[in-house]
């Protein structure tokens, strides 16, 4: 991913998303030939020169200032995720070329192991940024046992969603679950353009999901934090589930995803349900992800090799 490039198409793509009215702009004339703002407009309410403006839309952002780009922020209305990506771009862009080394291999502690199996009631596992799930304990294995039905080691979240069927019936509210899953992907690409692996995935997603690479041209950038999930599971139904994302600071890039429902809830007793399944199918506790530590413990399906 040329950083350059990525700074250029994202600039263009957000100016292109803002009305003048929303900007707080007078539209004078009927006919405009962009949809959105121009850059002239764009370097008025950031405070800088059409010349400069124009200069980092080609994609130079050599020296550009925080404060530059905190006033391109605030013209454009980025949120806090758009905010986070064009500060990392920028610093990507400014940072210059480099062959992207080969990506370690993540290694999940035994204390974290430890602590997510301690979370008995609890759907839990742990991803890296590029969403590969590297651990899980007993019921988040039962949860995201579609997900990790595939042979293919680590079982990967953007992989499953978009060239594995079982997607759309997994996912209640497929279209908007894969939006954020590009999103999610976008935002890693700009704080780490030389991570090879994630270079590697979205070069596969691209080649052989037309629905991802729609996604991907749309230079949307969304921070998985918190949030509702909606899941068709095979085995108990159903299920709306809130999440967090819980950072370990202590391993770089590795996070531990946790779900919950509602007391008193038809999510609530199916999770319930859900425990009581895995214990009877998964009784040796294993958590981590490689090898044969996960099978397909559903119904089988018809995959496309991923």
């Amino acid at each position: 991913m040329d950083a350059r490039s990525e700074f250029r198409d994202f600039l263009t793509s957000r100016r292109a998303g803002i009305t003048p009215e929303q900007a707080g702009l007078p539209v004078v004339g009927g006919n405009r030939r962009v949809p959105g703002l121009r850059r002239e407009e764009v370097a008025l309410l950031a405070g800088v020169s059409a010349d400069y403006y124009i200069k980092l839309e080609r994609g130079n952002a050599r020296g550009v200032s925080d404060s530059v780009l905190e006033a391109l922020s605030r013209a454009l209305h980025l949120d806090e995720a758009e905010r986070a990506h064009l500060f990392d771009l920028a610093a990507a862009a400014n940072a210059g070329t480099r062959t992207p080394p080969r990506t370690p291999r993540p290694q999940v502690r035994p204390s974290v192991q430890r602590i997510l199996d301690s979370m008995s009631t609890t759907p839990a596992y742990v991803r890296n940024r590029r969403l590969d799930i590297l651990a899980t304990n007993q019921l988040g294995r039962a949860l995201l046992s579609p997900i990790l039905a595939t042979p293919r080691r680590p079982p990967n979240g953007a992989r499953f969603m978009f060239l594995d069927p079982a997607a759309t019936d997994f996912y209640v509210d497929w279209e908007r679950m894969a939006a954020g899953t590009v999103a999610i992907l976008r935002a890693e690409a700009g704080r780490d353009p030389h991570d090879r692996a994630l270079t590697e995935l979205v070069g596969e997603l691209s080649t052989r999901s037309d629905l991802f690479r729609t996604r991907w041209a749309t230079h949307n950038v969304l921070q998985h934090r918190a949030g509702t999930k909606q899941l068709r599971h095979p085995v108990v139904g159903e299920l709306t589930l809130a999440y967090e994302a819980l950072e370990l600071p202590a391993d770089t890039g590795l996070t531990i995803m946790a779900y919950s429902a509602e007391p008193a809830t038809p999510t609530c007793d199916a999770l319930r349900l859900l425990a009581s399944w895995a214990a009877t199918v998964d009784g040796d506790g294993k958590g981590v992800v490689s090898g044969e530590d996960l099978v397909d413990r559903g119904p089988a399906r018809d995959r496309p090799e991923s």
